[in-house]
C-alpha cells in the first residue's frame, strides 16, 4: 500500500520506523513540509537538523532529505555552521498574500465612495496572465440593476473588458507585446476589438489619456470605465471600474463625468498605495 494512503487516524509505524497518527485523505510527506516549516517559524532563528528532527519526531535521515529539496527551492536557507533557516521564497508569498488582501482592504472605502457619488457598480480588479479578475464589488443602489458577468471571482479576457485594458496598458512595453500576442481575440459583440492592430493602438490611447473604456464589449448594452492603481514602484497593481446599463451609462455621461471621476478616484487610491506620480 502507498505510504502515504494508509488508512486514517490510526497510529501506525512506517517502514523509517517512525510512528504517527495517519490519514488517508493527506499526502503524509507534505504535511510533514509544512510541520517543518512551521516549527521553523516558531522557532524564530536557525535550527541544526538534530533538533528540528526532535521536534517534529521524526529520523535525522528524512528531515534532511525534506530540508534538502525545500533548499533546492528557495524555502530553507542553509548557514556557515550547517543550520537551517527559512529562505525569501517564503517572503515572496507571504508578500504576495498581503498584497491582495492589503489592496482590497485599502479600496473598499474607495469602491463604495465610488458607488455614492455615480450611483453605479463599482469593481476592483486584478491581472492574472491574459485575464482579469475580479476581487471586489460594491453593488449600485439603483432600482434597476443589471447583472453582470463582472462578478468577485470572475474573469474577463482583457482585449474586450475596461479593467483589463487599463491594466495591460500599463505594463512595461515588452511585457504587452509578450501578453496580447497570446490572446484568441474572441468576439463577444459587435463592438469587441478582434485585431490585433486596433488593440495596439487602443492600449496605446489608454496609456496616453489614462483611463480604459468598454463600449459594450464583452456584454451588450453593458458600458465600463476603467483606471489604473499603481503601487509605491509605480507599477499598475489593479483597476478600479465603473459598470451600468447603456441606458445610464450614456456617451455624454461616460465622457463628461465619469472619465473625472474614475481618474480622480484612481489617483487617490494609488497615492493611498504609496504611488508618488512617477
Amino acid at each position: 500500500m502507498n505510504d502515504e494512503l494508509k488508512t486514517a487516524a490510526d497510529l501506525k509505524t512506517d517502514t523509517n520506523g517512525e510512528a504517527e497518527e495517519r490519514d488517508s485523505r493527506y499526502v503524509q510527506s507534505v504535511e510533514r513540509v509544512f510541520n517543518i516549516l512551521e516549527i521553523m517559524a516558531g522557532e524564530g532563528a536557525p535550527i541544526t537538523v538534530t533538533e528540528l528532527a526532535e521536534k517534529v519526531h521524526l529520523k535525522i535521515s528524512t528531515v534532511h532529505r525534506l530540508l534538502s529539496t525545500l533548499l533546492h527551492r528557495g524555502y530553507v536557507e542553509q548557514e556557515e555552521d550547517n543550520k537551517y533557516r527559512l529562505g525569501l521564497k517564503l517572503m515572496e508569498i507571504g508578500n504576495s498574500v498581503l498584497y491582495y488582501s492589503d489592496i482590497r482592504t485599502v479600496a473598499r472605502p474607495f469602491l463604495e465612495e465610488l458607488v455614492d457619488r455615480c450611483n453605479e457598480t463599482v469593481n476592483l480588479a486584478i491581472l492574472d496572465d491574459t485575464d482579469v479578475v475580479y476581487i471586489d464589488q460594491v453593488e449600485s443602489k439603483n432600482l434597476i440593476i443589471v447583472k453582470m458577468l463582472a462578478q468577485v471571482g470572475n474573469r474577463g479576457p482583457v482585449h474586450c473588458t475596461s479593467s483589463g485594458k487599463a491594466l495591460v496598458a500599463f505594463l512595461p512595453e515588452e511585457k504587452v507585446e509578450e501578453t496580447i500576442a497570446r490572446l484568441d481575440l474572441a468576439k463577444y459583440t459587435n463592438e469587441t476589438i478582434t485585431d490585433l492592430e486596433n488593440l495596439r493602438k487602443e492600449l496605446k490611447r489608454v496609456r496616453a489619456d489614462g483611463y480604459a473604456v468598454d463600449w459594450g464589449e464583452r456584454e451588450e448594452h453593458v458600458r465600463c470605465i476603467a483606471a489604473p492603481i499603481f503601487n509605491h514602484e509605480g507599477r499598475a497593481i489593479a483597476s478600479i471600474s465603473i459598470s451600468g446599463p447603456s441606458t445610464r451609462i450614456t456617451t455624454y455621461y461616460m465622457k463628461n463625468e465619469l472619465v473625472d471621476l474614475i481618474q480622480e478616484t484612481a489617483e487617490r487610491l494609488s497615492h493611498k498605495m504609496g504611488y508618488n506620480g512617477h
